[in-house]
């Protein structure tokens, strides 16, 4: 098959495909001439880059999680299960989109495969942003509420957790009962939701996982935030007013302003991830509702792929962030795998926990 789309690349898909493979396709994609093995070659090698930075920061992540019972709070049980999701979502997709890749971009793995692998990233990517709005509502309640602020105990967690992934499975599990559909992706080498079918029922589940999945998370998410920025500013003002009342500079001591520093600075990090899985997901959000509400002539397999590739960058951010943001992580990194390039920051003296701080630390922080 190299050989022809070398030699021939104006063939189509149609003439390009083994006949099981092209029945997988969705016919819009038929008359398109496949990819140059060129591109093919360069999305294995980003795919297998991902692939390596991903799982290595996520293993880094849950195992110091594991071995220090100091991060085992209820908050940093949010941060292990968003890496576990990140982790399981490159482990279960990344290989077989590099094999395939290599094998000239053709699935290699028949219908079976393509359906568990579009619903491992669609049960793990929806697990993601799932805790990424309990995280949100963590730093909401830590930030906005104060010393009045409800620990997050681990009860309630775990009452968490469950929501999450009851409500990742329902939607998950959906293509595979027919609410919705997973098919083939224009690029071939992977598979996720069945954008290209305009059926009712497909129709209605693709805007169903917008509107659920990606516009409500993203809208309570941008809430807390919103919130946790006006309450810093409020904050700020009012010691500010206070002093001048009081004909003083400043009421803040140096250890109070380390504090809030700190905290501040952590819900900054979890903004951040917040604003990153956005940017990764927002491409591949649009096109999936222009391949069932608009017209798909607009669409090419080389649009229709890049915003997979975006959306999977996402399991490489949130280890990243954790990892150089906190410094008691970076502390336990450092004293765990000390070859592992990671500088203890200086004052690291325990008082901040790593990822997303318990309520009940900051708040006896803070007393």
């Amino acid at each position: 098959m190299n050989y022809y789309q070398q030699q021939a690349p104006q063939i189509s898909m149609r003439e390009y495909l083994p006949p099981d493979v092209l029945d997988m396709l969705h016919p819009f994609w038929h008359s398109f001439p496949p990819q140059h093995q060129l591109f093919y070659t360069l999305m294995a090698m980003v795919y297998t880059v991902m692939g390596i930075v991903s799982v290595t920061g996520n293993c880094t992540v849950l195992y110091i999680y594991f071995k220090f019972p100091k991060l085992r709070t209820p908050s940093n049980t949010l941060v292990m299960n968003l890496a576990f999701c990140d982790l399981m979502c490159m482990a279960t997709m990344v290989p077989e989109c590099v094999i395939n890749f290599f094998m000239g971009g053709v699935w290699q793995f028949g219908d079976w495969a393509c359906q568990f692998h579009a619903f491992c990233g669609s049960i793990f990517g929806y697990g993601q942003i799932s805790t990424l709005i309990f995280i949100s509502f963590d730093r909401y309640n830590v930030v906005v509420n104060g010393v009045s602020a409800k620990p997050l105990s681990y009860s309630r967690v775990m009452l968490f957790m469950a929501f999450i992934w009851a409500y990742a499975g329902f939607w998950a599990i959906g293509p595979l009962v027919g609410y919705g559909s997973y098919a083939l992706d224009g690029a071939l080498a992977s598979c996720s939701f069945g954008f290209m079918d305009q059926s009712f029922t497909n129709m209605a589940y693709i805007v169903g996982t917008f509107v659920a999945c990606y516009v409500f998370p993203l809208f309570v998410i941008i809430g807390c935030y919103w919130h946790i920025v006006r309450a810093v500013i409020a904050h700020e003002q009012a010691m500010k007013d206070q002093a001048r009342k009081m004909n003083v500079a400043s009421l803040k001591s140096n250890a109070d302003s380390d504090k809030q520093s700190m905290e501040i600075k952590i819900a900054k990090v979890a903004l951040m991830n917040v604003t990153l899985w956005t940017f990764a997901w927002t491409p591949f959000a649009v096109v999936c509702l222009m391949g069932v509400l608009s017209d798909q002539k607009k669409l090419t397999p080389l649009v229709a792929s890049l915003p997979i590739l975006f959306a999977k960058t996402s399991c490489m951010y949130n280890p990243i962030i954790y990892a150089l943001s906190h410094p008691r992580f970076r502390k336990y990194i450092k004293q765990a795998i000390p070859w592992f390039c990671i500088a203890a920051a200086p004052g690291d003296g325990g008082s901040t926990a790593s990822g997303v701080s318990s309520a009940s630390n900051v708040k006896s922080e803070q007393a």
